[in-house]
């Protein structure tokens, strides 16, 4: 397996990380305690750290091509 296969691997976990982290999310803004709200916070931050991680193989696999 190379390099790319290993990012496209990588990519597709992240991806369904990310997703899975929607539907988690979705349920916890249901409720309203407190603990509820910091775990909810913890999770929106993971969310973005992921969307950075994913944007940042997606510019590794597809170059930049100036025209």
């Amino acid at each position: 397996m190379d390099e790319r296969d290993e990012l496209y691997e990588r990519l597709q976990h992240l991806r369904s990380e990310h997703r899975d982290l929607d539907t988690v999310i979705a349920r916890l803004q249901t409720g309203g305690s407190i603990v509820d709200q910091l775990h909810l916070q913890r999770l929106k931050k993971r969310k973005l750290r992921l969307r950075d991680e994913i944007a940042m193989i997606e510019r590794k696999l597809v170059p930049d091509i100036i025209a």
